[in-house]
């Protein structure tokens, strides 16, 4: 089995009003990768070169020890783009017969069936009769009847309750026990990445600012409240950028236990993946 399920190097994209890249990005076998970014940061686009849907300008691109360029390849991968549907005129059953002239000895009727039952997601039911999130559960039932080895989700938890998307985590946790599965998953649910990602890739506006190890992302960084004179007592290295208002300084730091030795009095949370977001997109806004 190779060390990486994908891996990325210099991928560049060029539109009319927007670049993304260059890009270096690694999924490692057997791990959940979250991506995140604000809207229009380019996630959606980066995934979609990571699958082969669309072609990058520069850079390459390696998916499972091959290339995205390949339909063997692409085969091996599940995809739940926000975007994707299936003929609103088709039931669940015609999906799978569907999809079974296109996977051939890959698709396991048995479980895409067993998926549908697991969703309560009725067979005969025709697809405009469903809801947005019946949808994106029938999109994960055909990308997992398969057996990928990649799984690609790009805002799959979107629209759904806090059960549902708990049910949809603790599946994703199940598919990764497999060590030859991993997921690279997309989601303005920080929250959920929180819960089941290994690994945090964070894009913002076409550059990837960072990825790293999830655990150690979240102990590294703090929100520092305190006050100017405090503030600047800090080496600069460790303020990533600062809010001030009325009441003092709110500031995201990127070593809260060295903040912690030079101001031991001061509040300083853990920060949140919210939290890393919003101040390092105050600071690129300036």
């Amino acid at each position: 089995m190779a060390a990486n399920a994908a891996a990325l190097r210099g991928i560049t994209k060029h539109y009319k009003d927007f670049t993304l890249g260059p890009v270096d990005l690694t999924v490692p076998a057997g791990s959940i990768v979250g991506l995140v970014g604000e809207n229009g940061a380019g996630k959606t686009t980066l995934l979609k070169i990571l699958c082969g849907v669309n072609r990058a300008d520069g850079g390459t691109a390696e998916l499972l020890g091959g290339s995205p360029a390949d339909p063997a390849v692409r085969a091996r991968l599940g995809v739940v783009f926000e975007d994707a549907f299936f003929y609103e005129s088709f039931t669940a059953a015609q999906v799978g017969r569907s999809l079974a002239g296109v996977y051939g000895a890959r698709w396991n009727a048995d479980a895409y069936d067993g998926y549908l039952h697991r969703f309560g997601l009725s067979a005969d039911k025709k697809l405009k009769e469903y809801s947005r999130g019946m949808r994106l559960k029938l999109s994960l039932a055909a990308a997992l009847a398969h057996d990928p080895e990649l799984l690609v989700l790009d805002e799959a938890t979107a629209g759904l309750d806090p059960v549902v998307r708990g049910e949809l985590l603790d599946l994703f946790l199940e598919f990764i026990q497999d060590e030859r599965h991993s997921i690279v998953m997309s989601s303005h649910i920080t929250a959920d990445l929180e819960q089941v990602a290994d690994s945090v890739a964070y894009l913002h506006r076409g550059r990837l600012l960072f990825c790293e190890n999830k655990d150690d992302l979240l102990q590294a960084y703090g929100v520092l409240r305190c006050g100017e004179d405090a503030l600047s007592s800090l080496p600069a290295e460790l303020v990533v950028y600062t809010k001030r208002g009325a009441f003092g300084c709110e500031s995201l730091i990127k070593d809260r236990a060295t903040v912690r030795e030079f101001l031991p009095d001061a509040v300083c949370d853990a920060a949140s993946l919210d939290d890393i977001m919003r101040f390092y997109s105050g600071r690129d806004a300036q």
